[in-house]
């Protein structure tokens, strides 16, 4: 597998955000974590990428113990709900940054950068800046970036949230084509149960801090209230 998370607790004083979490994630797998708020669906991704620290348990990538790996050991591209682009850069600027901070050639970054923006189909908009485009390009651009630096896991944290119904529809099509033809292992996080049903290709249904259900989407059974 991929990642393994095993025996994992987290507390925020009282709260008890994960309680003895244990699950496993495929190598190259779509997985929605789906869960109401406060259910502990964000905090594992947070786990997971290193921006938090676990009170117990560990987390495994690709077999290697996540208490070695600093946060970019871990070979993560993360992406959040309110994109985080820099608004002073250009749609190029910004999906480069990453590889002009590991001191990429700069061939390498005009190659790559193209090969990116033509994925995300925003050829055209390499030189505007994030204030000049719509919502979902702008959320189009924060997930060519994350690619850029090549992850081993990309990890999105209720990424189509802040969108209207219509570009949320667009965008859930465009990222299941996004994984069909980019190899990485994906987790994504929803309250929206139909969201995750149409998209991902396994659901971990989160309560209270526990996994209530987990398996492929067409064997989660319930809904869950949005």
């Amino acid at each position: 597998m991929s990642i393994l998370v095993e025996n994992l607790s987290k507390n925020f004083g009282e709260y008890k955000a994960l309680d003895h979490v244990n699950l496993e994630i495929q190598t190259e797998s779509l997985v929605a974590l789906v869960g109401a708020s406060g259910s502990g669906k964000s905090t594992l991704l947070r786990i997971i990428a290193g921006l938090e620290i676990p009170d117990q348990g560990n987390v495994w990538l690709e077999g290697i113990s996540g208490n070695l790996l600093s946060i970019q050991e871990r070979e993560i591209g993360f992406v959040f709900q309110n994109y985080v682009l820099f608004n002073h850069l250009t749609v190029y600027e910004n999906i480069a940054f990453g590889l002009d901070i590991r001191r990429v050639h700069s061939s390498y970054i005009q190659t790559k950068v193209g090969q990116l923006l033509e994925l995300i189909e925003l050829e055209s908009f390499s030189k505007r800046y994030p204030s000049q485009l719509s919502g979902g390009q702008r959320q189009r651009v924060a997930l060519a970036r994350a690619l850029a630096i090549e992850p081993t896991f990309l990890l999105l944290d209720e990424p189509f949230g802040a969108l209207d119904m219509r570009v949320r529809k667009e965008l859930r099509d465009w990222l299941r084509r996004l994984h069909e033809q980019v190899a990485v292992t994906t987790l994504f996080v929803t309250h929206d149960y139909s969201e995750a049903k149409e998209i991902a290709q396994e659901i971990i249904v989160f309560e209270k801090g526990h996994v209530e259900q987990m398996g492929p989407s067409q064997e989660i059974l319930f809904p869950l209230a949005n």
